[in-house]
């Protein structure tokens, strides 16, 4: 008995010390925070351009102040930090005197504030340090023995706070134009233990839809549809793009393995218009609300080309996507969200991009990050989007370079709660040179996970749809209540194929699955309203 006892009190004891806070970042994949600016560059796993002194490591993260009056770089925190047992940050810095412009005082400061309320800096607590140009230092700062500075002489002394979740790095000052370089690396706090479990993010481990681009020639037309209708006016696409997209094989098309989207200089007349370039947009007839997706892509190259991989809200009011065409457009650009997963220019040859454009900002969005790519058109990388509840996480072969988590979740800085579709193409701005003559964004595959949670069972989902027998032979029935009349519901094989569609117009509906091959099916319910995923085994 006394040995249970000394167990349990030791397992206790490691379960305390799992949900400590530590706020680390090395910028080579070890981290705990997701990063963010204002007025400001952040480059995220930036190549270490000064490996030398206290500081070889290969990865740091890159700090770029053009201008910006109030720049920092900044992140959130889903608690109150607390200083109870510890009070001091820490991390690396390099600022090269190349890099420093005007004449501001060589200094860098930290911030915390508390992100709840309108402004957040109002009652903020600094400390600030001074550095030296040209070497790497490691600075601290101690909330507990440093000098702190209160905006508001209201504000209490940081350790009687609970309040404080929110922050800030800023270099040189602020309320300035001056200009700013540095690099920073092996960011740490670890505050006091908390005897509450941290809420687990979701694991998106099953695979629930792709495309390996299997076969030669067209596209598989039950997982894609060709975006071809001008939509702005009959005659043009929006953000100045100058191209046809088609749906021809000339511009789409798979082989060996791969689907391969190609922007030509070519004229062609569609739709009564014509033009000098061609190229192709693909949605995806399969929609999803979180999840992971992972493309495997080669981009184009020519100043003037913008490929992307990027999502819309199937609720998107735009004629000739495949959502409004089946009757979900609902809602204006940007209320729909748009998800940029990546974005690639020609005139930056190098450097990738993410974005989101949501009702609080859109076009030039402030929402955005990326990172250099050397081979971005010379060799396949994996593009991946973690779209979590509560935040959207991007990355490059697993190197992550931007997160977007907003301060406050409503419709403005959220609209990400609903299904989303993906898009693929290659538009062509008009500073296209005048020499470029095509070029293709090669896709290995597209893949999509989400959390593993599907019964195959028989079960009901929320009062909703039933699904029996589960596993099938032959055939099966969807059993559904009144309130389910009309829903539309699309099954899946799990290599992403749209097999069959079905609209729920009795409460037992009888599907064939004779001519199926064995194996797992996802049966998709699709309105505007919500969505639900059903898990079906074929015997």
């Amino acid at each position: 008995m006394l040995m249970k006892k000394v167990s349990l009190i030791l397992l206790c004891l490691f379960n305390i010390s799992l949900y400590s806070q530590l706020l680390q970042d090395d910028f080579e994949g070890s981290s705990s925070i997701n990063w963010q600016q204002d007025d400001c560059e952040v480059i995220e796993a930036f190549e270490n351009p000064y490996l030398e002194g206290i500081n070889t490591s290969n990865n740091v993260l890159s700090y770029h102040d053009t201008g910006g009056s109030f720049a920092n770089a900044f992140f959130n925190y889903s608690a109150s930090i607390n200083l109870g047992t510890n009070t001091v940050f820490s991390f690396k810095i390099y600022v090269p005197s190349s890099g420093v412009t005007g004449n501001q005082p060589n200094q860098v400061s930290l911030k915390l504030q508390n992100n709840q309320i309108p402004a957040p800096w109002s009652t903020q607590t600094e400390i600030i340090k001074p550095i030296i140009l040209d070497e790497w230092q490691e600075v601290s700062f101690d909330f507990a023995n440093d000098n702190y500075i209160n905006l508001s002489p209201d504000s209490p002394a940081p350790l009687n706070r609970n309040d404080l979740n929110k922050v800030l790095i800023q270099i040189n000052g602020e309320n300035n134009t001056d200009e700013v370089l540095a690099y920073i690396d092996d960011f740490y706090f670890q505050g006091e233990e908390s005897d509450e479990e941290p809420v687990e993010d979701p694991i998106y481990d099953e695979l629930v839809w792709a495309d390996e681009f299997d076969g030669n020639g067209a596209i598989d037309f039950t997982k894609w549809h060709h975006q071809t209708v001008l939509p702005l006016n009959g005659n043009s696409w929006f953000n100045g793009e100058i191209q046809h997209y088609t749906n021809r094989t000339d511009n789409s098309y798979l082989d060996n393995g791969e689907l391969h989207i190609v922007a030509k200089n070519e004229t062609f007349t569609d739709q009564g218009i014509t033009k000098d370039y061609t190229s192709a947009r693909l949605n995806s007839k399969f929609a999803f609300t979180y999840g992971r997706v992972e493309v495997k892509a080669k981009l184009p190259t020519g100043v003037g080309t913008w490929p992307a991989i990027w999502m819309l809200g199937t609720n998107i009011e735009e004629i000739g996507t495949y959502w409004d065409n089946e009757g979900f457009g609902t809602t204006p650009w940007p209320a729909c969200g748009e998800i940029d997963i990546m974005e690639h220019w020609g005139t930056n040859q190098n450097y990738i991009s993410s974005a989101m454009h949501t009702p609080s900002s859109f076009g030039g969005t402030i929402n955005h990050g990326g990172q250099v790519i050397p081979t971005a058109s010379t060799d396949y990388h994996v593009y991946t989007l973690e779209w979590f509840p509560n935040r959207m996480v991007f990355s490059v072969d697993d190197v992550v370079h931007y997160t977007y988590q907003p301060n406050v979740y409503n419709a403005d800085t959220w609209p990400f709660d609903k299904d989303q579709f993906i898009l693929l193409n290659i538009a062509i701005e008009p500073s296209i040179d005048s020499t470029f003559t095509e070029s293709s964004m090669d896709i290995d595959y597209v893949r999509i996970y989400q959390e593993t949670n599907l019964s195959s069972n028989d079960f009901t989902v929320e009062n909703k749809l039933k699904i029996a027998p589960n596993p099938a032979i032959n055939q099966t029935h969807i059993y559904a209540p009144a309130e389910a009349m009309g829903t539309q519901l699309s099954i899946f094989d799990t290599q992403g194929r749209l097999i069959d569609k079905v609209s729920i117009h009795t409460t037992r509906v009888q599907i064939n699955t004779s001519e199926w091959s064995p194996g797992i099916y996802l049966i998709k319910e699709t309105n505007t309203k919500q969505s639900h995923t059903y898990k079906l085994i074929k015997q």
